[in-house]
């Protein structure tokens, strides 16, 4: 490799220089212990890394190239809608996705996968970044959720900022992410709570003791 004197690869060796990350930033991935895949947006496999491949009892390389729903089903038809629509609109966002799966050698299991929307552009077509999240095996129900495994700190304040009835604009300035993140996270406990929407949604963090009964404006329990 051609160096200029104090900095670095040359100009010309950039393409070099980017195989080389490339293939560091694959061997790092193969050391998450979370299943993780990268698909195009048609679904077809790119990259997965050891932990995904173990989950069907095969090697990386086995499932490159093969369809990714010939693994998952999608539990929730919507997905695919609200992903659509995300590239219609240019969005570069994430999105739950309740999925099951049968395991190498085991019974089927369901759980809930995160879909990252990835792209140099809004404009290109972008990839898809699977995460696989905890799971359980398919049948049992999930446990109820309790006054303070219900929800995470963030998603209590997104609660309680629902609660006072802001608008997503605003529950985003004030906690500090994206429009699109506050959605996420309220798609996410839709979810695992099995509610239509946020007034479904405050009512069960009052219930489940997330919100602190009694207090206006509305509370995070444990915030006092």
């Amino acid at each position: 490799m051609r160096t200029t004197e104090g900095c670095g690869p040359a100009p010309d060796d950039g393409l070099e220089a980017a195989v080389i990350w490339r293939n560091r930033a694959l061997r790092l991935l193969d050391h998450v212990p979370l299943p993780i895949a990268v698909c195009e947006f048609g679904g077809r496999i790119l990259i997965v890394n050891r932990a995904m491949a173990a989950e069907f009892g095969r090697l990386p390389g086995q499932l490159r190239n093969r369809k990714i729903l010939e693994f998952f089903t999608l539990r929730d038809s919507g997905t695919l809608e609200a992903l659509t629509e995300a590239v219609r609109l240019h969005r570069r966002s994430q999105y739950p996705a309740r999925v099951s799966w049968t395991p190498a050698g085991g019974r089927e299991r369901q759980g809930e996968m995160t879909v990252a929307l990835v792209g140099d552009t809004p404009e290109q077509t972008p990839s898809l970044l699977l995460s696989l999240n905890a799971a359980e095996p398919a049948g049992e129900a999930a446990p109820p959720p309790g006054p303070r495994a219900g929800a995470s700190p963030v998603e209590a304040r997104i609660l309680a900022a629902a609660a006072r009835g802001d608008t997503t604009a605003q529950i985003a300035r004030e906690i500090g992410v994206t429009a699109d993140g506050v959605n996420y996270h309220l798609a996410r406990l839709s979810r695992r709570w099995r509610v239509p929407n946020r007034t479904a949604l405050v009512a069960r963090a009052y219930a489940t003791g997330v919100l602190l009964p009694g207090s206006w404006p509305p509370q995070p329990a444990g915030s006092l």
